[in-house]
């Protein structure tokens, strides 16, 4: 699967998509942090990851 390879339910959604995640960076400096420092080498790449709340 390449990364045009995709579906999208409804792309109305994108903008609204786009501002939550803007949000999420700006409400979470710590977990950017970790992002800016594991960019490049991806210790995770390939991993199954899964979470629930």
């Amino acid at each position: 699967m390449t990364f045009t390879d995709f579906r999208v339910a409804d792309l109305e959604l994108a903008a609204l998509g786009r501002k939550q995640i803007e949000l999420a960076e700006q409400e979470m400096p710590g977990l950017m942090a970790i992002r800016a420092e594991y960019t490049d080498s991806q210790p995770l790449a390939g991993a199954r990851i899964t979470g629930s709340l």
